[in-house]
């Protein structure tokens, strides 16, 4: 019985140091994309978005904003703190444009997110 829970514990806490080390050892990637609300990257498979003011008004009434990519892959852009918070802020400014992103990506069921670590806009080419 001693044994079992001996054993027990050392699985929980092998399993929470995997954890860890899989969240910390996330890539940096370099993402370069149109920023623009969720919304219409997803019921409008847009490849730009339709203007900056329209990502601007839909993020402003509570759409959150991806990036996405020159591939066609979403980008949600996302936190990496706790409590976690929104990333509209960070991105409002680039709403409608052409970005380069860098920061860690995480992927899980098929979503890729990235922590912003850098983004500037960048020239349409």
């Amino acid at each position: 019985m001693k044994f079992a829970i001996v054993a027990s514990k050392v699985s929980l806490v092998a399993l929470l140091v995997a954890a860890v080390c899989s969240a910390t050892d996330a890539p940096t990637v370099t993402v370069k994309g149109y920023v623009l609300d969720s919304a219409c990257a997803f019921t409008k498979s847009l490849s730009k978005p339709i203007s900056k003011q329209c990502a601007i008004s839909c993020a402003n009434a509570g759409s959150p904003l991806v990036i996405l990519a020159d591939d066609g892959t979403i980008y949600w852009p996302i936190a990496d703190n706790t409590p976690s918070s929104g990333q509209n802020p960070k991105l409002l400014p680039y709403a409608g444009d052409k970005v380069t992103a860098t920061g860690k990506v995480y992927e899980r069921g098929g979503s890729k997110a990235i922590v912003i670590e850098k983004i500037e806009a960048r020239t349409t080419e």
